[in-house]
């Protein structure tokens, strides 16, 4: 078979919908590289959306997740629970930041995690008013998607979004929004358009996804908490991608000193197979009557299994710590390359959770067609890269935490050719 083969067969098949960024149609990956099924090496940098951050098929959660399937696969957690549902859950409870009293729920993707802790807040509070930010990515279901601070390509053509979704602007500097404008904003909102009384949450990421790596101000994180305690307000972090060791920590709001009352993630959480969860305050998260929250997938078996092989991963590997190595040496990478490459406007990011955004080479704007460029020379020298950003001007790096110092090394020879050569053409 060829790429091109099954492409054909996909474009017949598949809605136009689900779009996809390569036709690389791979056959098997191991750690941070993939091999397609014309036998090409690439190296992955994309680690599915910062799914495999312990690497694809990482042998401790192969072991468990084969484990697990000799014993049962499914039986519902509603109907016949299971033993290392309930454990999991306690290990959450612990390591998700908050010194108070927590509760977890298991689900299956992340825009269901995020669903899930509005219906927690809501239940709570009585109320019914979401506050977001622009630029942030929630997810693709309805409310998800109405949450999500970007139109194209998430909300065209789905006609009117949920009722009493409010967004405002998230602080980049870079972009000339401060953290006092976004805070001023949201005093506006509450004096304009909303009362802070009808508001059963505010939903924020740490770090930025698809809106492009922007990482949240302290002091916009400690406004935040300040305005949620004043009014009563439910402060959700939206931990999807940022989970994990990501940023160098397991959750990115380690890196602040306030805490979210709810917590979602995904992702990052189970190695690659399907599992999400919100953690957060006993009292909020038990606001929800018996019946009222979970799924039929939800905290599948395998799922929890894998979760549990990869926090044990993250802590005896010290991944978390290697985050941070593997980004301070991505950012001296790239640092290196801007006298050369006068489209970087910006290289930013905690932990390996790192971005390169291209203005124009005179600075007058973003450059997307750049930023795709690059992408393009890099997947010609078999390295998988992404680029998000409300502008598509951003370039993320999302490689597995576990990648091999000489692949890393390789890759970012490739990187920097790939540069070079978008420049020159």
């Amino acid at each position: 078979m060829l790429n091109i083969e099954i492409a054909q067969r996909r474009n017949e098949a598949i809605a136009q919908g689900v779009g996809v960024m390569t036709q690389i149609y791979v056959d098997h990956a191991k750690n941070a590289e993939l091999w397609d099924i014309e036998g090409n090496r690439y190296i992955d940098f994309a680690a599915g959306i910062a799914v495999v951050n312990t690497g694809h098929c990482n042998p401790k959660v192969m072991a468990a997740v084969e484990k697990q399937m000799g014993r049962f696969t499914h039986t519902c957690h509603q109907i016949v629970p299971y033993e290392n549902y309930v454990h999991l859950a306690e290990r959450l409870n612990k390591v998700v930041p908050g010194d108070f009293d927590k509760r977890t729920v298991f689900v299956t993707t992340g825009a269901e995690a995020v669903e899930n802790a509005i219906k927690v807040a809501r239940a709570h509070t009585g109320r019914e008013a979401i506050v977001a930010f622009g630029g942030a990515f929630h997810g693709r279901t309805f409310m998800g998607m109405s949450l999500t601070g970007k139109v194209q390509p998430y909300k065209v053509g789905f006609g009117a979004m949920m009722n009493d979704v409010f967004h405002v602007p998230f602080p980049v500097e870079l972009h000339g929004t401060s953290v006092d404008q976004s805070i001023a904003a949201i005093e506006h909102l509450f004096k304009s358009d909303l009362d802070p009384k009808r508001v059963a949450a505010i939903i924020i990421e740490p770090v930025q996804g698809e809106g492009g790596f922007y990482q949240a101000q302290p002091e916009l994180m400690r406004a935040l908490r300040t305005l949620c305690d004043t009014h009563g307000i439910v402060m959700i972090a939206d931990e999807v991608q940022t989970g994990f060791g990501r940023t160098g920590a397991l959750f990115a709001m380690e890196h602040y000193d306030v805490y979210a009352d709810i917590t979602t993630m995904a992702k990052g959480l189970a190695g690659g197979l399907p599992l999400a969860a919100l953690t957060g305050k006993a009292e909020i998260m038990n606001a929800a009557a018996p019946g009222g929250l979970g799924g039929t997938y939800g905290g599948n078996p395998l799922g929890i299994a894998a979760a549990h092989a990869v926090l044990d991963i993250i802590e005896e590997e010290k991944l978390c710590n290697r985050a941070n190595r593997l980004g301070t040496a991505l950012k001296s990478a790239l640092a290196e390359l801007k006298p050369d490459i006068a489209e970087i406007a910006e290289i930013r990011g905690p932990g390996f959770m790192i971005a390169v955004e291209f203005n124009k080479a005179d600075g007058s704007g973003p450059n997307a067609d750049f930023t795709n460029k690059v992408r393009l020379e890099a997947l010609k020298r078999n390295l998988i890269l992404l680029t998000c950003g409300v502008y598509g001007n951003v370039i993320r790096f999302l490689a597995p935490l576990t990648i091999e110092d000489d692949v890393f090394a390789e890759a970012l020879a490739i990187l920097k050719a790939s540069m070079l050569a978008a420049r020159d053409s």
